[in-house]
């Protein structure tokens, strides 16, 4: 490979690893031509993008990125797999492709600039997502309100009901 499409690739890499706010490194020796065409669909499907790295043109593009923290991560056959939208997904299905496939592993991950782990990153597939993260949030949220609002209209419901008894008693 030349020097420009070298240049071209560092670039490429460089830019999604600035963009993008999960990144996490994968070994995938092991594994065969069809079993990588189904991880990259999958991966494609979630909207995250999958590349097989060469590890010095990796470590060059990483540098003042929070990438830089996984340098050691950068030997052997090493794929990146990034996302800008949701990790929680993208571990999801990393997980579930690992459990089917032990040739793939996980070697370390970035989350919006904090290191993971291996088994941080697996654990990552077993939290909630987002939306149903901001769900529990509003709820907690509202819970108070739905409280001071039923206590504040319990007096005027007894008020009224002893009103209504009140008025029967006076018809007899």
């Amino acid at each position: 490979m030349d020097k420009t499409g070298k240049k071209q690739i560092i670039d490429e890499l460089s830019d999604a690893f600035h963009q993008n706010k999960s990144v996490m490194v994968m070994s995938f020796s092991g594994l065969n031509v069809a079993d990588v065409t189904e991880l990259r669909r999958k991966i494609t499907q979630s909207g995250s993008n999958y590349r097989v790295v060469k590890n010095t043109l990796a470590l060059r593009a990483a540098e003042d990125t929070a990438v830089a923290k996984l340098a050691p991560h950068f030997a052997g056959p090493t794929a990146v797999v990034c996302t800008s939208g949701d990790p929680i997904a993208l571990a999801k299905i990393l997980t579930d492709f690992v459990k089917t496939h032990p040739a793939l592993t996980f070697k370390g991950g970035v989350l919006e600039q904090s290191v993971l782990t291996p088994a941080q990153c697996q654990s990552l597939a077993e939290m909630p997502s987002k939306e149903v993260l901001l769900a529990k949030v509003l709820y907690l949220l509202n819970a108070p309100v739905a409280r001071l609002a039923g206590a504040l209209n319990s007096p005027l419901t007894k008020m009224a009901i002893a009103l209504k008894q009140l008025e029967e008693q006076k018809a007899k």
